[in-house]
């Protein structure tokens, strides 16, 4: 395999994760680790043999050096993680529930991570890097986070590296709707790959029809989009034509939480490997399906021969 280099950005979070069934108020105990959508897509993509750095501020407190020891641990590269005493390491919490999606609760307003700013790209280099990916959360923590990621989504595309997209809306972080939706499509404009789910499309293109969603982002300007439709699979739609990827059958669903992360590792690690697009999201959904059976929101990333078994023994839905 030729290992590549992937930068991300973002804000690794502490967890606590409840250990049982009830609102989390009246939870008693609680389990906890790392949470954050580009950790948890950093914590696949190294698990597959590839490097990752990690651009981001943790404070010098408990969850800060929590979070650095695990990205040790996996291998991910800090030398773009800034850690300071000046302001604190966002954490969240997350219920325990046998259907649907968990309760999460953030504690992260002023943290450390939302203070990055176009400064710190300053001494970033971006020859060392194969792609960049990037989601829509870190930039709805704060102006300066906002402005950010769009400095590093335009450095990487006047780099000629792919950049990779994952609306990951956090209506709870933004002003209002309409910002979120003007600033998350200003920003998916600038990828070459976006990745909506399905419910995210109805928000940011006025629609859930996969085809409509494509065709929104491809007038932008975007290479290819990538549209999740859960316990269906993913759409690849492009300007020519649109492909249906059927999900991979779930012996059991324990935490949705972390799917969508799984699948972007999947396809970004995929597309670095010179798969076709089609085989990079058939492996997308092996993750996600991985992902949706655990209940931490990435321990139950696969290694390679992990997730070749999974794929090997594991049998899809019907082709539409």
């Amino acid at each position: 395999m030729n290992k590549k280099r992937i930068l991300t950005a973002g804000e690794p979070m502490g967890l606590f994760i409840a250990q049982e069934e009830a609102l989390l108020e009246d939870v008693r105990h609680y389990m906890t680790s790392v949470a954050g959508a580009e950790f948890n897509v950093a914590v696949g993509l190294t698990r597959l043999g590839h490097e990752v750095g990690y651009m981001t501020k943790l404070g010098t407190d408990p969850f800060g050096r929590q979070i650095v020891k695990m990205m040790n641990a996996n291998g991910i590269d800090t030398s773009l993680t800034t850690l300071t005493d000046q302001y604190r390491t966002g954490f969240m919490l997350k219920s325990k529930t046998s259907s649907g999606d968990p309760d999460i609760y953030y504690y992260r307003k002023g943290s450390a991570s939302s203070t990055l700013c176009p400064a710190d790209l300053d001494r970033l280099d971006l020859s060392q890097w194969d792609a960049v990916h990037v989601t829509g959360i870190l930039p709805a923590t704060s102006e300066t986070a906002l402005a950010a990621t769009i400095c590093l989504m335009k450095k990487a595309h006047a780099a000629g590296l792919p950049v990779f997209f994952d609306p990951n809306l956090r209506p709870q972080l933004w002003p209002d709707q309409a910002t979120m939706v003007q600033k998350i499509n200003e920003m998916a404009a600038l990828a070459d790959y976006v990745l909506p789910g399905e419910n995210e499309g109805k928000i940011l293109c006025g629609s859930a029809d996969p085809q409509v969603i494509g065709r929104f982002y491809l007038d932008l300007g975007v290479r290819a989009v990538i549209v999740k439709t859960g316990a269906d699979g993913a759409w690849i739609i492009r300007s020519s034509g649109s492909t249906h990827v059927p999900a991979f059958i779930a012996r059991e669903i324990v935490d949705t939480v972390g799917a969508g992360d799984g699948f972007a590792a999947g396809v970004i690690s995929g597309l670095m490997e010179d798969l076709s697009l089609e085989d990079a999201v058939v492996r997308g959904n092996a993750i996600g399906t991985i992902q949706i059976m655990h209940v931490s929101d990435n321990e139950g990333l696969p290694t390679r021969d992990e997730l070749a078994r999974f794929m090997q023994e594991t049998p899809r839905q019907p082709e539409k």
